[in-house]
């Protein structure tokens, strides 16, 4: 590796950050082996890399910060030193992604005379003031196939009224599956923006949510932002979204003290008074792409990802420097892309084009990520074959048992069980990884596979596989530092993503999604 070109080119912070998106074609021959590329990810390459990255220089790397900025610069000025093109058309690594950040809203509610101080029995993230006195009931508020909770009711510029989970059969069985099974309406990490958003589809001003178990996990996270004077940051086209507040059994039970017992929606009586009111500010940031084009099918895509960013500097001035997390992936992903620059400059590139996605703001919500799916695809969701997402590779999880020669999978199988397959038979194949699947079961409670960038692909059916070594006890702390990195399993889980992304892109069909989400 070219470390010390790159350190002179990377720490200037060179303000160029484009070149033309040009790159010599070769030709594939059949069936190259890619054990000589992956042989070029070594353990001395990903340390010198996460000693620059994960250095008290770069600040913690948070999102907007001068360390976030850094962090860019350097990856940018990789791929140039590397000659792999921008990913974007403009030639262009840095995709812009803006946010906007609001403070810690302040404020109280009036519920028919009842008055609830923002953080103690209702929660919400923004602003939401005003004076209502229409107030709809929607029960459950789902619509699906022929089950509606919206039939009979009209709730066009009014608040609703709506409870978590999902109506059950006399006979014990949930209505939209006909069986045992909960469905995507009653996840507790999908349910509240899925009704959410149907309620606003269908004309609603704004959303009053009860949901006991979303209660408390919505209230830690008002807490620390509260107790941190931290703000909420979002994408800044959905800061200004309608009304969500969530209610508890004290402050539901002042506007409906049946909700657990009736699920027949209709229009109620309701005295509302919103004052709520918060500051916004807003955000420069931005993601890095780059590519190696497909020399036979240059326009699908396999996306490779990690996130840039991290938590910033304590209260007390100590770096969270973020080695493992998630410096751990995004120098994987440079020394993949190496490895497949390698292939490509000895015409035995990939088929299908690698797209090497470094997201910004996953600390915040995914905001990256987010951007890149929902707002500004800069390559084609529905020609993206899969998503390779790596969050924390080079640490051990002491609260495991068994080989220090594992690796947490998540989400191999929720869309593609030809993708969980190939998965399991390059791993035999080429580095016998002990894969551990705890962490993939839908009723762990971490709900590890709607906390990392793969999920904003995976929820538009794009199969995903997200590689992750757990949690430890330097998890979002200063004492996360590159000499606690264990960098021969670094090496190791890293060839293992190159492997797997190598054969999904140099197989002869894309993989096959048999068991797409709604």
């Amino acid at each position: 590796m070219r470390f010390i070109l790159l350190l002179l080119i990377g720490l200037q912070f060179s303000c160029n950050t484009s070149q033309k998106t040009v790159e010599k074609t070769t030709t594939a021959t059949k069936n190259p082996d890619p054990v000589t590329y992956a042989e070029s990810i070594t353990e001395e390459d990903l340390k010198e890399h996460l000693y620059v990255y994960a250095s008290d220089e770069f600040e913690g790397r948070e999102t907007g910060k001068p360390g976030q900025k850094k962090a860019v610069a350097y990856l940018t000025s990789y791929y140039e030193s590397l000659g792999i093109p921008a990913a974007k058309r403009d030639g262009d690594y840095q995709q812009k992604v803006p946010l906007e950040i609001a403070q810690v809203p302040e404020g109280n509610v009036d519920f028919n005379g009842s008055s609830f101080a923002l953080g103690d029995n209702v929660l919400t993230f923004a602003e939401a003031t005003g004076t209502y006195e229409d107030l709809v009931y929607v029960g459950y508020g789902i619509e699906e196939g022929s089950y509606s909770d919206y039939s009979n009711v009209d709730v066009s510029g009014k608040l609703v009224l709506i409870k978590a989970g999902e109506p059950v059969n006399a006979d014990g069985n949930y209505v939209l599956s006909g069986d045992k099974k909960k469905s995507i309406w009653s996840n507790m990490s999908e349910g509240v923006g899925k009704k959410s958003t149907l309620a606003i589809e269908k004309g609603a001003k704004g959303v009053l949510y009860y949901d006991m178990t979303n209660f408390k996990r919505f209230k830690g996270y008002f807490d620390f932002m509260k107790s941190n004077k931290s703000g909420k940051m979002s994408l800044k086209d959905e800061s200004d979204s309608q009304i969500l507040i969530m209610l508890d059994e004290k402050s539901v039970a002042a506007l409906k003290t049946d909700i657990e017992s009736d699920h027949t929606p209709k229009a109620i009586p309701a005295s509302i008074q919103l004052n709520v009111t918060s500051k916004n500010g807003e955000v420069d940031s931005e993601n890095v792409a780059a590519i190696i084009k497909g020399t036979e099918k240059p326009d699908e895509y396999v996306v490779v990802s990690s996130h840039l960013d991290h938590i910033g500097v304590t209260a007390d001035g100590q770096i969270n420097n973020g080695a493992d997390d998630d410096g751990s992936g995004t120098v994987a992903l440079l020394e993949m892309a190496e490895a497949f620059k390698k292939a490509a400059d000895a015409g035995e590139g990939p088929k299908r084009s690698i797209v090497f996605l470094h997201v910004t703001g996953e600390e915040k919500g995914l905001l990256g990520s987010k951007y890149y799916t929902d707002v500004d695809p800069i390559l084609p969701l529905e020609q993206t074959v899969a998503n390779l997402n790596i969050d924390m590779i080079g640490r051990i999880d002491p609260k495991r048992d068994g080989s220090r020669n594992y690796l947490y999978l998540i989400g191999s199988d929720k869309l593609s069980t030809e993708l969980h397959n190939l998965s399991e038979e390059i791993n035999d194949k080429y580095t016998q990884i002990e894969f551990d699947y705890t962490y993939n079961d839908e009723n762990d409670p971490n709900r590890f596979y709607y906390r990392s960038d793969h999920y904003n692909f995976a929820k538009n059916n794009i199969p995903i596989i997200f590689y992750f070594n757990g949690t430890h006890a330097d998890y979002h702390r200063p004492g996360d530092t590159p000499d606690k990195i264990n960098y021969d399993l670094l090496k190791n889980r890293t060839r293992l993503v190159f492997y797997t992304a190598w054969e999904v892109a140099n197989r002869e069909n894309r993989i096959v999604v048999d068991k797409a989400v709604k």
